[in-house]
């Protein structure tokens, strides 16, 4: 990366080198992927264009402040671009973390008919630059696109450390029907004032597993003088539908073994996992609306309904005698097992194996209020609760690049250098009763954390479980009909509630607990919990993960 950033900018925001100068190396070597057609292979076709990640990047600009940690952020060009590729856009990364990024770079296999897959651009314009900027910086920056010629789209910024526009040679522009529009990712770096920007990462408006708009690491700029909308760059498109780098059995095997998570319990968690069957084996049962005899279902769920929808005339319960409820609802954490889900994501380029767990019960809410810590009764409780850890695995290179935390009804996404790790995976963190993950130990509060009232999510170091040891493929649809199929188990195709609705006046419930509050945490502690959703609040029991938006998308969107 050259000379030292912190060195450059000045002593003042940062003694020594900034994380940013140290590239990010998993603890362990890359596995030896078994044998396979193009998973891991280093480069994909995408019907007449051809992709390689480049990880290896010559710094152009820093600056020295704004964005995460009031760090600024440094913005690099890739290097290293194999004879024939060219870069499709620059690289940036904030300057709180350590290096941990790529670009893509592409080369024309179009055969030329009707125009290439690529073409150089006609020019560049400004989009933004420092020099009339008061941030910290190295030198000045300068963000330039390139202007495409008629029928083509470019896919990244440039930047330079000097005025004088790129090089026409410096990029190029992609083939209109090798596009897809694009939208903003997380924020990397932005500056205030009139004179600013603000910098986004990019990624396909659309994703999903049929969806073939492909995520190329550049950026967009916007210029705080600017007006919104969607970024003027393009994502890519896997134009030939091929899913031919994506794993085969035998391979998303050792992905597990070498990616799937340690999950850490917290101390006091009484809730714990099981495998599905285990549930059924120790006496899960299964009701049918207007029928008062509910019915054992056997290990595999074999006797379950099958497929259909959430019509409220199903759902599945503990056993029926006060003995048997409480040991199942304990769990089985010896015997349980992690679920995957296989599935390919943004147009085949990345693997997503979504590592779900079963848990017989959630246990209560907890709820933070000032300093009052408040038990919320049986709000929160329910039967059955399936929460997951998704990875996502680079098809080019095989690397972990972002790990999926599910968090209730929602979630977020973390760089893998940004997690911790143990014996090379890495580690979740399960919440005390909700089974939420997140990835550091300590006390998320959900609600307002401003004013320190919301719902209580602990997690610390207790009980482990290792889901690289203990796993099952329950879903590769991709894989159809070869002999890799994954015979999919029964339960999976099970539309219907894991537990049961729960009747129960939250109103009154609260009255209980709110009497020992001063009026003013009262009512705050009733706002919070009327406007936390029902799978929170445990009125009813959950639906399996099929039945997940993000069972056919990704994981940050909703449908």
């Amino acid at each position: 990366m050259g000379s030292c950033l912190g060195c450059l900018l000045g002593p003042s925001k940062e003694v020594g080198a900034l994380p940013i100068e140290t590239p990010f190396k998993m603890s362990s070597p890359m596995p030896s992927w078994p044998s396979g057609d193009g998973f891991a292979d280093g480069s994909i076709d995408l019907g007449g264009l051809e992709v390689r990640q480049i990880s290896e990047f010559a710094k152009v600009w820093a600056t020295g402040e704004g964005g995460e940690g009031d760090l600024g952020a440094t913005f690099f060009a890739p290097s290293s671009v194999p004879d024939g590729f060219f870069a499709l856009g620059s690289y940036a990364e904030p300057n709180n973390r350590p290096l941990f990024g790529w670009v893509l770079v592409a080369k024309d296999t179009s055969g030329g008919g009707g125009g290439g897959s690529l073409a150089r651009p006609v020019d560049y314009s400004l989009v933004w630059s420092s020099e009339s900027s008061n941030v910290k910086r190295d030198g000045n920056g300068y963000f330039w696109l390139p202007v495409a010629p008629e029928g083509y789209r470019a896919a990244g910024h440039i930047v330079t450390g000097t005025p004088e526009k790129p090089s026409l040679d410096a990029s190029r522009c992609v083939r209109s029907d090798f596009t897809e529009d694009c939208e903003s990712d997380s924020q990397i770096w932005t500056s205030s004032g009139q004179d600013g920007v603000d910098v986004h990462g990019l990624r396909p408006s659309v994703r999903g597993t049929r969806a073939l708009g492909v995520w190329v690491g550049t950026f967009a700029a916007r210029p705080n003088s600017s007006s919104g909308g969607p970024p003027a760059l393009a994502c890519l498109k896997n134009k030939s539908s091929n899913l031919s780098s994506m794993p085969n059995r035998r391979q998303v095997q050792a992905i597990a073994q070498a990616y799937s998570p340690w999950v850490y319990f917290h101390p006091d968690e009484p809730y714990l996992p099981s495998s599905v069957s285990w549930f059924f084996d120790n006496g899960g049962l299964l009701y049918q609306k207007g029928n008062a005899t509910a019915t054992r279902v056997d290990s595999t769920g074999s006797n379950l309904p099958q497929g259909g929808s959430n019509d409220g005339e199903y759902w599945l319960d503990l056993p029926s005698d006060r003995d048997g409820r409480d040991r199942v609802a304990k769990g089985d954490l010896a015997g349980a097992e992690a679920n995957l889900h296989v599935k390919p994501m943004l147009g085949g380029t990345f693997t997503d194996v979504a590592v779900w767990m079963f848990y017989p019960f959630n246990g209560p809410a907890r709820a933070k209020v000032g300093l009052i810590n408040v038990k919320l009764g049986r709000i929160g409780e329910h039967v059955g609760d399936w929460e997951h850890v998704t990875l996502r695995v680079s098809n080019l290179t095989g690397e972990l690049w972002r790990v999926y935390f599910s968090e209730h009804s929602g979630g977020s996404w973390v760089d893998a250098s940004l997690l911790e790790y143990r014996d090379g995976r890495p580690v979740a963190y399960a919440s005390l009763n909700g089974h939420a993950f997140y990835p550091k130990a300590g006390l998320v509060l959900q609600g307002d954390a401003r004013l320190g009232i919301g719902i209580r999510n602990d997690t610390a170091r207790g009980v482990e479980m290792d889901t690289g040891a203990r796993f099952g493929i329950v879903s590769a649809e991709y894989l159809g009909a070869s002999n890799d199929a994954v015979s999919e188990p029964p339960w999976l195709n099970y539309m219907r509630e894991w537990g049961p609705k729960i009747s129960y006046d939250v109103a009154e419930e609260l009255a209980k607990l709110g009497r020992f509050l001063p009026r003013k945490l009262r009512r705050a502690l009733e706002d919070l919990v009327k406007g936390l959703p029902e799978e929170v609040l445990g009125e009813e029991g959950p639906t399996g993960p099929k039945v997940k938006a993000s069972w056919d998308m990704d994981e940050t969107v909703k449908s």
